[in-house]
């Protein structure tokens, strides 16, 4: 199945995009998303917490991925 990510604040400094593209075994949860996520971006979102939307909606749990899902993992709000 094929998913994708929006990339904001850390994230997207972690990868230099906007957004990413990714091709999931089917079966697929966010917090199985997350550690890929995390492995790829190669420590650079060790220390961050990140809240999942999952088709621009917060999830308080994580869920099963399906195919053509928007995922977002957004690091928390900082001030200035």
């Amino acid at each position: 199945m094929k998913i994708k990510i929006k990339c904001f604040s850390q994230v997207k400094y972690a990868f230099g995009k906007d957004e990413l593209k990714m091709e999931l075994e089917a079966g697929t949860s966010t917090s199985e998303l997350e550690k890929m996520i995390r492995a790829k971006a190669k420590g650079k979102l060790d220390d961050i917490s990140l809240r999942v939307a999952v088709n621009q909606k917060y999830l308080p749990n994580e869920i099963e991925l399906k195919d053509g899902d928007e995922v977002a993992f957004i690091p928390p709000v900082q001030g200035g």
